[in-house]
């Protein structure tokens, strides 16, 4: 494996012929399998069951106790985020994590339709969580540590834009301290080689609960999937709060 943060013997921008044809190929079938369910996307009004609490930490995963705050994060399959959050704690202040999809166009999706592409959504870990035990800068302490943020629409295997990087913010305070620390990683990723980051930093959109058998998938189901890597590069912000 490349040592930590080494840098890059060829930039990862610096893409063969090959590279670009696999790449097109791939990219045809998201397209096709798009247009093929796209007519069949559509709006629900029934909102997803929510299941009565956290596997783990106990708490209901629909509730905002007063004092907390809600974060949401995209940084690939949803399984292996939604775990680095809560293995956080609750005694640091961590309330609870769940699954959902936002970032789409349509109401209610559910997953067979995000996975499709057609329905624009993202897979994210929305986090509910005490700012007096836990800092918002600890969170994307988290975030840019475990995942790819210069692959656009990509972790490892995980292959299509409901696996896209992104801060959805709450607030200029939250917005301004993803904007600082993107710029602060990226600046380190490019001295090493790496692309420039693709994450995208925007208003958190309409959350959508994930199905119950989603939620805390890999606490359920100890030996599953998890896709998620990081690169090696990042180091927390010295004054994050944990």
């Amino acid at each position: 494996p490349r040592p930590r943060c080494a840098p890059l013997s060829r930039p990862l921008a610096s893409t063969t012929a090959d590279d670009k044809t696999i790449s097109d190929f791939f990219q045809s079938l998201l397209n096709a399998k798009a247009r093929s369910t796209a007519n069949m996307v559509t709006d629900r009004a029934e909102k997803m069951p929510i299941p009565d609490s956290h596997y783990v930490l106990g708490n209901p995963l629909d509730v905002v106790p007063p004092g907390h705050e809600v974060a949401m994060f995209g940084m690939g399959c949803f399984w292996g985020a939604e775990r680095k959050f809560w293995e956080l704690g609750k005694e640091k202040g961590v309330f609870s994590t769940s699954v959902g999809y936002a970032g789409g166009k349509t109401t209610n999706p559910n997953y067979r339709e995000v996975c499709s592409g057609a329905t624009g959504h993202n897979e994210v870990v929305r986090v509910v969580y005490d700012p007096k035990k836990l800092g918002y800068g600890k969170l994307l302490d988290v975030f840019w540590a475990a995942h790819n943020p210069t692959t656009l629409n990509q972790q490892g295997n995980d292959v299509g834009t409901q696996y896209r990087s992104g801060v959805y913010y709450y607030g200029e305070e939250q917005k301004k301290a993803a904007e600082a620390s993107k710029a602060r990683f990226e600046e380190v990723l490019k001295s090493k080689g790496y692309d420039g980051i693709v994450t995208e930093i925007v208003e958190a959109p309409e959350y959508y609960f994930a199905e119950d058998y989603h939620q805390q998938y890999l606490a359920k189901n100890p030996g599953g999937y998890c896709g998620l890597g990081g690169l090696g590069c990042y180091e927390p912000e010295p004054t994050a709060q944990l």
